[in-house]
């Protein structure tokens, strides 16, 4: 059961083999087992999650059920959920308890798919190792001395550890990506505009997309059914024609062509990522695909220009967490500005505080044109390097890391001894 896709565990609730209720309450009993050495949940809520099986069974009896109906999904608790705890992994929102649901959720639901808990992550989705969370760091399933990466990492743990069968996951420089490499299993971000926005706690909203981790490409396929789709609340959402993710699946890969950008395999990378894609490359080949080697000259600019961009969004996006009207607020103050001061420094972490100093940095009067208009123009060169990469390819191919998940504390330490200059030399190489 706990190694069935999603299509098996949909066919066995079909043909009545197994209730949503029993499917439900057999991983509740795994995640209560197990998510005490993992911590790869923040909340579970068994009375919700219950309630929302027992509502699917009735479903399912009329005959009128969807491929979703009654299995389990985790949500990341970075998407607001109607009567639930949403934190986003910060102490900033440890008692925020929704009002209503993300466009991402309502579209769960009205699947009948049942939310299992909501998901560890770095906080406010900033980190790629789940070591900045709040609530802990998650471990990685296959070796707990390891990172499960981020800020995704308690949805790519609970998938790999089977505490639930897919899970959500949010992706902003390649955090649904890293985590499920990191965790051995799949996940993907789909096209900016795809999946609402609404609802999901923003870090750097020209880069944020929600998206799925499952254990197969079809699992994932199956998600974004049920995840795409226009959402009039978010004025960045694609308005175009539904489409089965899932239709392509069995064609053939007789001509597909596979770019391989030289840049994509460069130093750093070590023997065994690049023995796995090897491997994986020669599969392909056999299968009729055709490899074609490439460039994309300005790749190595992408993460300079991530960190002028992102932190900057982040600076926008996270000042409207005041301790006024929701979220963490100081016991003792003098007066609002002393109240707003003492608030976000006792709500936010070390890294959230990191960006939101860089981010304002380059925002500020006299660097915006040096650092945040320069940083757009070269996110522009970027994606023309993609346009004509397509050209002469199909689909692009490379390591999601350059290594394979390092060990809890590794980079922690580095990453803490940095100074806030040292922290902005790559963004003086633009």
């Amino acid at each position: 059961m706990f190694n069935a896709s999603l299509k098996q565990l949909s066919l066995q609730l079909a043909e009545k083999k197994i209730s949503s209720t029993e499917l439900t309450t057999e991983f509740l009993n795994r995640i209560k087992a197990l998510n005490p050495e993992y911590n790869a949940f923040i909340t579970v809520n068994e009375e919700i999650s219950l309630a929302q099986a027992q509502a699917a069974d009735k479903i399912l009896a009329s005959g009128q059920a969807g491929q979703l109906t009654g299995i389990p999904i985790a949500q990341k608790d970075i998407f607001c959920t109607k009567g639930w705890l949403t934190t986003c992994g910060s102490k900033m929102l440890s008692n925020f308890v929704s009002p209503y649901d993300a466009g991402v959720i309502e579209r769960f639901n009205q699947a009948g798919a049942v939310n299992i808990g909501k998901t560890n992550m770095d906080e406010f989705a900033m980190g790629s190792s789940n070591e900045t969370s709040f609530y802990g760091l998650v471990k990685n399933p296959w070796d707990v001395t390891a990172v499960p990466g981020g800020s995704s990492g308690g949805a790519a743990c609970a998938v790999a550890a089977r505490l639930a069968p897919a899970a959500t996951g949010t992706d902003t420089g390649g955090s649904i990506r890293q985590p499920a490499a990191l965790c051995g299993i799949s996940g993907i971000k789909p096209t900016y505009g795809l999946v609402s926005r609404y609802g999901m706690i923003a870090f750097a909203s020209s880069l944020d997309q929600g998206g799925p981790m499952a254990k197969s490409a079809e699992d994932l396929a199956l998600l974004l059914n049920v995840m795409v789709g226009f959402d009039p609340r978010d004025s960045t959402s694609l308005q175009r024609d539904t489409e089965d993710y899932a239709r392509d699946l069995q064609k053939p890969l007789t001509g597909l062509r596979i770019g391989l950008p030289k840049e994509y395999f460069a130093k750093g990378m070590s023997k065994d990522v690049e023995s796995a894609i090897e491997k994986a490359l020669d599969e392909y080949r056999k299968l009729g695909a055709e490899t074609v080697e490439g460039s994309r000259p300005n790749a190595p600019l992408a993460i300079p220009v991530y960190y002028v961009l992102a932190p900057a969004e982040a600076s926008s996006n996270l000042s409207r967490f005041d301790g006024v009207r929701y979220g963490h607020r100081a016991k003792s103050y003098s007066d609002l500005a002393d109240m707003y001061r003492k608030s976000r420094a006792e709500g936010f972490g070390a890294e959230v505080k990191r960006r939101i100093l860089i981010g304002t940095y380059v925002l500020s009067h006299g660097y915006y044109d040096a650092y945040y208009i320069k940083a757009q123009k070269l996110r522009r060169l970027i994606a023309q390097d993609f346009a004509e990469a397509y050209k002469q390819c199909d689909i692009i191919m490379g390591p999601t890391t350059p290594t394979v998940a390092f060990n809890l504390g590794e980079k922690k330490a580095v990453i803490q001894s940095r100074c806030i200059y040292r922290t902005f030399i790559p963004a003086r190489l633009i």
